[in-house]
């Protein structure tokens, strides 16, 4: 198993558990550290715009007067993604794989031409 280490400065109580939860279960390489802070940080960010866009309506009106979606929403959506993908990057398992299998492997230099 990893090692927990110390949790970045500077995360909230959602990118703390997460950075904890991760690197107490798996070994995360070095050049992985800067993936999973940002991963922390984003998950930090979904959980200030959860706060902020409660009670908050779904639609508003833009500069011109048109009813848009609430611009809170709107960016939950696309930090949602971000982080989704971020963490797809780390490549962590997603169960109870075979040890030879526990990470897939690595794509090794550029692909195409």
């Amino acid at each position: 198993m990893g090692d927990t280490g110390i949790v970045p400065a500077g995360l909230a109580a959602a990118g703390s558990k997460l950075w904890r939860s991760i690197t107490a279960d798996y070994d995360v390489e070095e050049h992985e550290h800067l993936l999973l802070l940002e991963a922390c940080r984003v998950a930090d960010r979904l959980d200030r715009l959860a706060m902020e866009s409660a009670g908050a309506p779904l639609t508003v009106k833009n500069f011109k007067g048109d009813e848009v979606a609430n611009p809170l929403l709107v960016e939950t959506r696309q930090q949602g993604i971000v982080l989704a993908r971020l963490l797809a990057s780390l490549r962590l398992p997603t169960g109870d794989e075979d040890e030879a299998l526990r990470r897939p492997q690595r794509r090794g230099g550029a692909r195409g031409t």
